[in-house]
């Protein structure tokens, strides 16, 4: 039986607690344990997958096909174990399964409500796994108080009481202000909000607070008095430089022992941090820099490309040098002319994305780095764009687009290059769509096979003629276009099984040009990168050289 960690935030929002999860899975496992990170999110979403990136920023994918919280993408780097379907679940998706339940007449006719029958609902939730690992580590999303919350705390609460005593502990994430007129830190906040947690029956374990400033030994001591811990389970958690210290900066303070404590295991194991100390080592002992452009249409939020960031990291850790990564709005090279701003840059990226604006300046930013042989990596949208930009200007078909936008507008402006995908294999099944159905979840999503051409680069980079990626998108390249596209140097170097689906474009003659449309941003991780990124990194760190 699993022992669970319930992690839950007061005070304010965006104070970490993916991070703090992630970091503290990655210590567990530093000590011999095997863990699963999951996340339980209040809103009324049935998942992230119809958000805009500016509501909530990336949406993470699966290998078994679900779109969940940035923060999977979090648990996975920091500990390498994938995540799945059944690891994030919101209030919409409980609602969901409860209410389907009771139309079926699975509750015998009772009055549905919010305890049992939505409580019951999180605890079973919960319990799916259950033997699989040491640890469970569980986070709820949003803050003690908020009304929608409310089910899940009294969910872990019941949760909690029912198991065997010492199988759960709570470790609740707090702010520490300081107040720059009196130069003190001020504990009241985390006093109230563990307060708070206490009303509902739930009384922390642990408390991690974050602050802009060393906790002083009188101030600890205050708030283990007063929020009833151990003084050595107030663990302060610090702004760090980069995220990748949280597990050795955590781990200095107590973080893994204390929790460990609060289970009563001891002796605890010794833990092995070679991991982390090599990432550290890498990270902060670049040789260099490069300046990649990241040319998307959600880059007012950083959050939308999170791992894309952090791909992009891991590859500078691989080549031992510094990626510093510029946002640029693909909507600029609509009215101007891109030269001035990519003619700085060592590589290119374009991102994926959905809809209509800013296609036209991906499509420039692709012709530039085509033109230029400036490195160019194309990730989805990117790469259809990369596409739609060589039949244009190299296979003659001046009004190359998509059906998405054409679909927009209601009107046939475009040669299809790309096209919607109304039916493909998954399993062994055919599933099939319609641009009627519903947004939400009807994109061919999660991991899918892809063969290599031999001799092409990518099977150079991944060494291996077959690979399988995580998708998320509705539109396809036409396999029709293929021969004379591949006339004009443009190299369709991995397909689905079948030979249906393009995966994969390469142009031949150039340093460096690929196209995907999967995210192989979603399975990098900073002790394993992704082998494509890793080597876009490294043709950049060539590029740089010759400057």
């Amino acid at each position: 039986m699993a022992r669970y960690i319930f992690i839950t935030g007061g005070v304010v929002s965006s104070l970490g607690k993916g991070l703090a999860s992630a970091a503290l899975g990655a210590l567990l496992q530093a000590r011999g344990f095997t863990v699963r990170l999951r996340k339980l999110d209040p809103y009324l979403n049935v998942d992230p997958g119809t958000m805009s990136p500016f509501e909530h920023g990336e949406v993470f994918v699966t290998d078994d096909g679900a779109e969940t919280d940035l923060d999977l993408g979090h648990y996975e780097r920091f500990t390498g174990v994938a995540a799945r379907k059944t690891d994030s679940v919101s209030s919409g998706r409980i609602y969901q399964n409860v209410l389907e339940k009771e139309r079926r007449g699975d509750y015998l006719g009772k009055t549905i409500q919010v305890i049992p029958h939505v409580t019951n609902e999180i605890k079973d939730f919960l319990s799916i796994g259950d033997n699989e690992t040491d640890f469970q580590l569980c986070e709820i999303g949003g803050t003690v108080g908020d009304i929608e919350g409310l089910p899940f705390f009294e969910a872990i609460r019941q949760f909690a009481q029912e198991r065997p005593r010492g199988q759960c502990i709570f470790m609740h994430l707090t702010l520490l202000p300081w107040i720059a007129a009196s130069g003190e830190l001020k504990t009241k906040p985390t006093q109230h909000s563990v307060k708070e947690l206490r009303s509902i029956g739930i009384a922390p374990d642990v408390l991690v607070c974050r602050s802009d400033h060393p906790i002083p030994d009188k101030e600890r001591a205050k708030i283990a008095l007063f929020c009833n811990v151990r003084e050595e389970a107030v663990i302060a958690a610090p702004d760090l430089s980069s995220i990748y210290e949280a597990p050795l900066a955590y781990h200095r303070q107590g973080l893994d022992q204390a929790v460990l404590d609060a289970f009563q295991i001891h002796p605890a194991p010794r833990p092995n941090l070679g991991r982390w100390e090599d990432v550290i080592d890498r990270l902060t002992h670049a040789e260099g820099e490069v300046r990649i452009a990241i040319v998307g249409k959600y880059t007012q939020l950083g959050d939308a490309y999170k791992s894309i960031a952090e791909a992009l990291t891991h590859g500078g850790m691989a080549n031992r040098v510094r990626v510093r990564p510029e946002w640029i709005d693909a909507e600029i090279f609509e009215r101007e002319d891109p030269s001035p701003y990519l003619e700085i840059f060592h590589a290119i990226l374009v991102p994926g994305g959905f809809g209509e604006r800013g296609t036209e300046g991906k499509i420039r930013a692709a012709q530039f780095a085509r033109e230029h042989k400036i490195p160019y990596f194309g990730i989805c949208l990117g790469m259809q764009m990369a596409v739609v930009e060589a039949a244009r200007n190299l296979a003659g078909m001046p009004n190359a687009g998509s059906q998405e936008f054409d679909h927009e507008v209601g009107a046939t402006r475009f040669e299809p290059v790309i096209f919607h995908l109304k039916e493909w294999i998954k399993d062994n099944q055919k599933i099939a769509r319609s641009v009627l159905d519903d947004k939400g979840g009807t994109m061919r999503l999660g991991a899918y096979t892809a063969c290599l051409k031999s001799g092409s680069h990518v099977a150079d980079i991944y060494e291996s003629h077959e690979i399988a990626e995580r998708h998320r998108h509705r539109y396809e390249v036409d396999v029709k276009y293929r021969e004379a596209l591949e006339k004009h140097g443009l190299c369709f170097s991995g397909m689905s099984p079948d030979g249906r689906l393009p995966e994969i474009v390469e142009v031949a003659d150039h340093p460096w040009f690929i196209g995907v449309q999967f995210h192989p941003e979603l399975k990098s991780k900073p002790f394993a990168p992704h082998p494509l990124f890793a080597d876009f990194v490294r043709a950049a760190v060539e590029v740089s050289r010759l400057v």
